[in-house]
């Protein structure tokens, strides 16, 4: 149940990064989606989601690494 859990709380971010690389996709081939008054506005809440998510992802692998203690030295607390 616990793996499930941890399994589902990755999925969000890794969705919203696919999202946002999207946003970021559509707004450089210049196709405005609805929910978004402009391109520049489109790409930065794209950048923002992308940069969220995949940050959300390594800092849980961070944090899972540093409870085994296999990460480098310099990551160590």
């Amino acid at each position: 149940m616990g793996r499930l859990i941890a399994f589902i709380i990755l999925l969000i971010p890794g969705i919203m990064a696919a999202y946002g690389i999207k946003l970021m996709r559509d707004s450089v081939f210049n196709i405005l989606l609805e929910p978004y008054p402009f391109i520049w506005l489109q790409f930065v809440l794209g950048l923002i989601f992308t940069v969220l998510g995949v940050g959300f992802f390594a800092g849980f692998l961070l944090n899972r690494d540093r409870k085994k203690g296999t990460v480098a030295k310099r990551f160590q607390k």
